[in-house]
């Protein structure tokens, strides 16, 4: 990645220096977005806010609005405060799946305490005629993957003959994710049309964010979803962008602070992120 130097206005800088510490992002994220703006290109930035390991650990505190997320992009996931059902951003539009299996559009001062978004602009387009469970999805997605040491965002639509969710259930600060998803809810929906959005992460970031494929759903009447366990489909229309750029938010609340996070997550988030056997 290139560098560069040059010579501003002090009234310039001030705003730059203000609007970072405002929106909590870095100089340099900035001056790359205007850029990409001011040539009519994409700069695919891939914001998170906390870690996966800050939630294995049982930091639900919340840490950023959901204005705030909404400013960075168009598509993305997470969770809410106190590990309050799953989040799910379709279209600009931030969505709470409850563990009542209910579904809502939040307001811009609901907090989460981990989200991962993205403008969305696919560098990857294909279509899967059919799709008989998860798994084949996920082949189809390696196929358009160029590198396995890059961050994707994903979004597929499309008709689901069956689909399998689970939500979390709203949990107190400091009960670990593991144990919060002995409880969870699972959902088994039939013949709906939907939206899957998510992302894949390296392995090497799995302290940051769940490694590999990480999709939560909505339906098309915005009436159902949850983090997705399994599915199959047709007629299904896969998107792929690679993010350039990653920018990660660590929170300030006493418990991140004072947390201990050195320990390898890998093991709870694939008891926690994948189907109770």
């Amino acid at each position: 990645m290139q560098q560069l130097n040059c010579a501003l206005s002090d009234g310039l800088w001030d705003l730059l220096q203000r609007r970072s510490k405002d929106a909590n992002e870095p100089v340099s994220q900035i001056v790359s977005s205007a850029l990409a703006a001011h040539f009519g290109v994409v700069h695919h930035t891939l914001h998170q806010v906390s870690t996966s390991t800050a939630l294995v650990e049982g930091i639900y505190q919340g840490a950023v609005r959901v204005g705030t997320l909404r400013a960075y992009g168009d598509l993305g996931l997470g969770t809410f405060e106190n590990l309050d059902g799953e989040m799910a951003i379709v279209d600009g539009h931030v969505y709470q799946v409850r563990s009542d299996g209910s579904v809502r559009e939040v307001g811009d001062d609901v907090l989460s305490p981990f989200a991962a978004v993205t403008r969305f602009d696919p560098d990857a387009r294909v279509n899967l005629e059919h799709c008989p469970d998860f798994e084949s999805l996920l082949k189809a997605f390696d196929r358009l993957r160029a590198s396995e040491n890059m961050f994707y965002a994903l979004r597929v639509d499309g008709f689901f003959d069956t689909m399998h969710t689970r939500v979390m259930c709203k949990t107190g600060e400091g009960v670990p994710l593991v144990q919060a998803a002995a409880v969870q809810p699972e959902f088994n929906f039939r013949n709906v049309s939907g939206t899957l959005v998510g992302f894949w992460t390296p392995e090497y970031a799995k302290t940051l964010n769940v490694p590999g494929y990480h999709l939560h759903f909505l339906s098309e009447g915005r009436t159902q979803g949850g983090h997705v366990l399994g599915f199959s489909g047709s007629g299904l229309h896969l998107q792929l962008q690679r993010a350039a750029d990653i920018h990660i938010a660590l929170p300030e609340t006493e418990d991140f602070l004072k947390g201990n996070l050195r320990r390898d997550p890998s093991a709870d988030l694939a008891k926690a992120e994948t189907a109770k056997k």
